[in-house]
């Protein structure tokens, strides 16, 4: 006898999604994605503009609820945290996408040799310090759904490939998913699973003419999208994805696995 019900049905789970900002963005695609599976969606990000963003999700008659913080500061993250898991009464799902870049910080992409000290740790809590604030407030909350779901969006930069000007960047995300591997160790009895997706190069509104050239040298031909990212994002947090953890999902259009790149 077969089930009617969809694959990914996240109806009643509450999900928390940081970075969502930016209309163009991965953080936003994920929170549509999870939300038109029936979740109810927190979102975040340090300026107004999520107020836009919650607005376009209720329109498409999704659950939402915006939230501005500073995720930097541990006190904000865990603000945040408590909010989100008390609006609906619990917390189903963490996607820890808010990093790389923030509005109002610096690009901090040089050579390791003009790298000061206080840039090198700028890069690392931009993208790691910052999800370890968010994911270590969120934590019980997640555990005590006893079928939690934690993803990391994470980068191939840094866990798999690199390049001259990224030694911050690459450093904290191949941190991130070091931190998410333990964490799936740590989290599995209380049948929680902690992933990563590591996007390639993806075609969001900060994407450079570069990287969406480096894109067009993909085995697939183009850069991808934040929906395309997002869709792994959601398939890691549906309810069949239980016996998935510790396990990285690399979203590149095939780019780490050719020898020539064009």
């Amino acid at each position: 006898m077969t089930s009617s019900r969809n694959f990914a049905d996240l109806s009643g789970k509450t999900a928390l999604i940081t970075g969502c900002g930016s209309d163009t963005g991965i953080g936003f695609a994920a929170a549509r994605a999870l939300g038109r599976q029936g979740a109810a969606v927190a979102i975040s990000s340090t300026t107004d503009r999520i107020y836009d963003r919650a607005d376009e999700l209720a329109g498409q008659g999704i659950d939402v609820k915006a939230f501005v913080h500073d995720l930097l500061d541990p006190a904000e993250a865990t603000a945040m945290v408590e909010e989100a898991t008390s609006w609906h009464g619990g917390l189903d799902i963490l996607v820890n996408n808010a990093g790389m870049s923030q509005v109002g910080t610096d690009d901090l992409g040089r050579p390791f040799s003009r790298l000061s000290h206080s840039e090198w740790r700028a890069g690392l809590d931009q993208n790691l310090d910052l999800a370890f604030n968010v994911t270590r407030a969120a934590v019980t909350a997640v555990s005590d759904s006893r079928a939690g779901r934690i993803v990391f969006v994470s980068s191939v930069t840094g866990p798999m490939v690199s390049a001259a000007g990224n030694p911050a960047y690459s450093a904290a995300k191949g941190g991130i998913d070091g931190l998410m591997r333990s964490l799936a160790i740590e989290l599995g009895p209380a049948a929680v699973t902690v992933n990563s997706v590591n996007p390639g190069w993806i075609k969001t509104g900060s994407a450079t003419e570069q990287e969406i050239e480096a894109g067009a040298h993909t085995p697939i031909g183009r850069p991808g999208t934040p929906d395309e990212v997002a869709a792994a994002i959601l398939m890691l947090a549906a309810p069949e994805a239980s016996y998935i953890t510790g396990q990285t999902l690399v979203v590149d259009g095939g780019n780490i696995i050719q020898e020539l790149k064009g």
